[in-house]
């Protein structure tokens, strides 16, 4: 058992972590009050609910401070197989929510096994990296990590619930960190790049735009007299054009409608203000209502007149944008920023490579639910449910971000010894 020395601890993180979670309860409370007080307490309420969360984590933690780091090293591989399973059986067992069978639902509670599958994965996936005789050099060793974090993202697509499958590209990040070359980083964003021009635009247009950056890059490089392979340049141009022939089948047969719609909405390829682009256009109103400082806490008109739905949820930064205006919005970035970068600095000085890749991983979920979340409230990203980690409601979402800061932060007070 670990003795409890409080300074050890990462303070900072931890008062930040709370605070968070406080704005969070803040803002729930408000974005579900109407005219009749709400007992904080009743569990039939979601801010109840949300404080009931809170509560349950905190209990966890006191439980991790006190357990052995390589409990979790031991059991990566255990929790990862539990998640993939739990992702299965939804084909079965699953409660379909919103056009997803997300879900498992037992009596009162509900619980979203894609968010266990999150710290399950960044457990197994530090596991692997760290084995002495893994090298991201080579091409076994990066289909393998390829393999991790495939299976949970199509497990998810196909519930289909692709927001959360667009999580597990977090990833990406640590691997490269670790070593990964990071030429696979902007094939990705190539690839990506292609994808969207060709719906925003068309084939023709996207192939002939690759086939001109791709000439002119060769020549370019001829010019600097630097050695190419202009095989694997055109067999790349070859690639591409080919993904973006295909585009359209993918996104007429792969996605259903409201996904399509959702895309197409920001893509500007539809403007639909009073149906699939409700909720963004609320959001958005919410927003812009705020101004520098806010209307006030309770007093916001689009929070409680109820014009935009889910915002205790996927949308609760239109509540903090208007209630608390421009000040708060950016309070909360700084917040996640100064949260995010600090686990980023503090991994760097950790010398055991399980607990540094974890970190690392546990930053970039936080920053990815993070930018998308509020990319979507303001417009930039389809409307794809995503939460704000630690703010928005949800038990599944809370306790698990919970319960993955508080294994980093007992990681963390462990960087001078070893267990």
């Amino acid at each position: 058992m670990n003795k409890l020395n409080i300074l050890k601890y990462d303070l900072v993180s931890i008062v930040i972590y709370i605070s968070l979670v406080s704005f969070g309860i803040l803002n729930i409370y408000s974005s579900s009050f109407n005219e009749l007080p709400i007992n904080l307490f009743d569990l039939d309420s979601t801010v109840g609910k949300q404080i009931m969360f809170f509560f349950i984590s905190l209990v966890t933690f006191i439980f991790i401070i006190f357990t052995r780091n390589k409990l979790f090293d031991n059991s990566a591989a255990l929790l990862y197989y539990i998640s993939i399973f739990l992702l299965i059986g939804l084909f079965i067992f699953g409660v379909e929510r919103g056009g997803a069978k997300s879900w498992y639902s037992i009596g009162p509670l509900s619980f979203q096994p894609s968010e266990l599958a999150k710290f399950g994965t960044a457990l197994f996936l530090s596991k692997f990296l760290s084995i002495i005789q893994t090298d991201l050099k080579r091409s076994r060793d990066i289909l393998i990590v390829l393999i991790i974090i495939i299976i949970p993202l199509i497990l998810t697509t196909v519930q289909p619930d692709p927001g959360s499958a667009l999580i597990f590209l977090a990833f990406i990040f640590p691997i490269i960190r670790e070593g990964l070359n990071i030429n696979y980083f902007y094939y990705g964003l190539f690839i990506i790049s292609t994808l969207v021009a060709t719906l925003k635009f068309n084939f023709i247009i996207t192939s002939a735009i690759l086939i001109i950056f791709f000439f002119t890059y060769i020549f370019y490089l001829r010019n600097k007299k630097n050695r190419i392979s202009l095989f694997k340049l055109l067999f790349s141009l070859f690639l591409l054009i080919s993904i973006s022939f295909s585009t359209n089948y993918l996104f007429e047969n792969i996605l259903e409608q409201r996904h399509r719609d959702r895309i197409n909405l920001v893509l500007g390829k539809e403007v639909d203000t009073s149906g699939i682009g409700y909720n963004i256009n609320q959001s958005k109103i919410a927003i812009s209502n705020g101004g520098l400082f806010g209307t006030g806490f309770l007093q916001g008109t689009q929070t409680k007149g109820n014009f935009v739905p889910r915002q205790h949820t996927d949308f609760i930064f239109s509540t903090i944008g208007e209630e608390w205006g421009f000040i708060g919005t950016l309070g909360t970035i700084l917040l996640f920023s100064i949260f995010i970068i600090r686990i980023i600095i503090r991994a760097d000085k950790q010398p055991n490579h399980f607990r540094r890749i974890y970190s690392y991983c546990f930053a970039s979920l936080i920053f990815f639910h993070f930018f998308i979340n509020i990319g979507m409230s303001i417009g930039l990203i389809p409307s794809i449910g995503i939460p704000l980690p630690f703010i928005s409601y949800g038990g599944s979402s809370l306790l698990i971000f919970s319960l993955m800061f508080f294994v980093y932060v007992n990681f963390d007070s462990s960087r001078l010894k070893e267990d």
